[in-house]
């Protein structure tokens, strides 16, 4: 939630040659409305399964970059399911500086409550574990721009294999 998952992965599936997907535009896409009234109407839960299933079709996609949304991690099928279909990174942000990118965005539902700094924490500590388990790599991106990031998951990647 604001750690630069869609900017870095369009980035890097443009070095790679790549398609780029992002979880949470499929959603829209797919509903024909925002994020927010999809919560509003079906809440967390029906937000979450409509996740899972982009989650296992865009999973089964070969050569693709995929940046997922921030609460992904929340289902054990949807961690198994990257881990063991892909390269899984980590854009690992303290919630201070998520809250300095995200603050302005009414466009984040689990953030519109009186104290979004206190929400960021709360997330970041139920999600840090689980995003580190899932990973395959994790990058701290508190100092980097998104073009350093995506020099470092190159440099990763191409000795990888990959």
């Amino acid at each position: 939630m604001g750690a630069g998952k869609t900017t870095v992965g369009r980035q890097l599936a443009k070095r790679l040659g790549r398609t780029f997907y992002d979880s949470d535009h499929e959603i829209v896409a797919r509903t024909g409305v925002p994020i927010p009234t999809i919560f509003e109407i079906e809440g967390e839960d029906g937000f979450r399964r409509r996740e899972a299933q982009a989650i296992t079709e865009l999973s089964s996609e070969e050569n693709i970059v995929l940046a997922t949304g921030g609460g992904v991690v929340l289902n054990p099928e949807n961690r198994r399911r990257l881990h063991d279909t892909g390269w899984v990174v980590y854009l690992n942000v303290p919630p201070a500086l998520l809250y300095e990118r995200t603050r302005h965005d009414r466009n984040r539902p689990l953030l519109q409550v009186a104290d979004p700094l206190a929400r960021l924490e709360e997330l970041y500590a139920i999600r840090d574990p689980l995003y580190r388990e899932t990973a395959h790599f994790v990058v701290n991106g508190t100092h980097l721009v998104a073009s350093g990031i995506v020099q470092n998951l190159l440099r990763e990647f191409n000795q990888l294999g990959q």
